[in-house]
């Protein structure tokens, strides 16, 4: 992302890393604060499978939304947000920060823009970094999201499922499986993370640099700038990995619908296409992109605002 800002000399700028880890998290609730709601209907719109007869729990992400509200309020909409909020802060000071520091290292200091090639690695590198918080927030999140899914469709075959809190679930992993149980899935989100991240950063950073410069001589982006950048690159990444984001979350359901549980990547793949079509692996897609377009466009935005920089005194 160092890219986006335009030095206005050749010598290398000081890399302030507490401050930027500062920004990550406070980016990262803001934004997952204000998307929560659409992650929660993308969530269960990949989950549901087609019936016999191709029934739907939900027809549509307006439908979603519609029952979800119906049976459980709206703080319903907010389930598994804690979690999330709490794991978030990390988890996106890890990949915004950990980008710049490896941009850092590739290219210092100097005035031409960043090759392509070296981009991609920072951001991969990036997306490699944050799976060892994002995997087990995930797990956590959509066990959470998918609570009401999994209680309706447990309703409609005349059972019950005891509802759970994230501490229970977290609790439960460990006695059952230890550390590893809260990794269930880490390499489909492996894949997921560090594909987005190699396609997001790198368009990012050629976005940003199109707009206007602030006039106070720091070369940054104006505000509204890094916000459309944002929305772009994270609008366009999402969709591009949105199949491995729905093997990742297929996998990650610990409660999945009857008949389709899996054994690994492969098999989820292989078990989709026969009994889906290709078309599942954009379940949720279009939501997903309403989703990460403003999570990732108001993070980069109050990421450059450089809040951190001004209570700690940092140039």
């Amino acid at each position: 992302m160092a890219a986006s800002k335009v030095p206005q000399s050749s010598e290398p700028k000081k890399f302030s890393l507490v401050p930027k880890i500062i920004n990550g998290g406070i980016a990262g609730i803001i934004g997952v604060s204000c998307v929560f709601p659409l992650d929660l209907v993308k969530t269960r719109l990949q989950n549901q499978t087609v019936g016999p007869k191709g029934e739907k729990m939900y027809s549509s992400m307006l439908d979603c939304f519609k029952k979800t509200y119906a049976a459980e309020g709206y703080f319903g909409m907010y389930r598994g947000s804690a979690v999330n909020i709490l794991l978030i802060t990390p988890e996106k000071a890890i990949k915004l920060t950990a980008n710049d520091l490896f941009r850092h290292w590739l290219h210092p200091g100097n005035t031409k823009q960043m090759p392509l090639v070296k981009e991609m690695i920072a951001g991969g590198s990036a997306g490699a970094c944050q799976i060892v918080i994002t995997t087990p927030m995930e797990l956590l999140k959509i066990q959470m999201q998918d609570a009401g899914r999994v209680a309706a469709a447990a309703k409609l075959a005349g059972k019950e499922v005891k509802h759970t809190s994230a501490m229970e679930l977290t609790r439960s992993l460990l006695k059952q499986r230890g550390i590893l149980g809260l990794y269930r899935g880490i390499g489909a989100t492996g894949l997921r993370d560090v594909t987005f991240s190699v396609i997001y950063f790198p368009l990012f950073a050629r976005l940003n640099a199109l707009g206007p410069r602030k006039n106070d001589g720091s070369g940054d982006a104006v505000f509204w700038c890094s916000f459309l950048s944002g929305c772009a690159a994270g609008s366009f990444a999402a969709l591009a990995v949105n199949p491995m984001d729905v093997v990742k979350t297929r996998l990650q359901a610990i409660n999945p619908v009857e008949g389709s549980s899996y054994n690994g990547v492969m098999d989820c793949i292989v078990k989709t296409l026969k009994n889906e079509g290709p078309l599942a692996f954009f379940k949720g897609g279009a939501c997903r992109m309403i989703v990460i377009a403003p999570l990732f466009g108001i993070a980069q935005t109050v990421y450059y605002l450089g809040v951190a920089e001004r209570l700690l005194g940092v140039q």
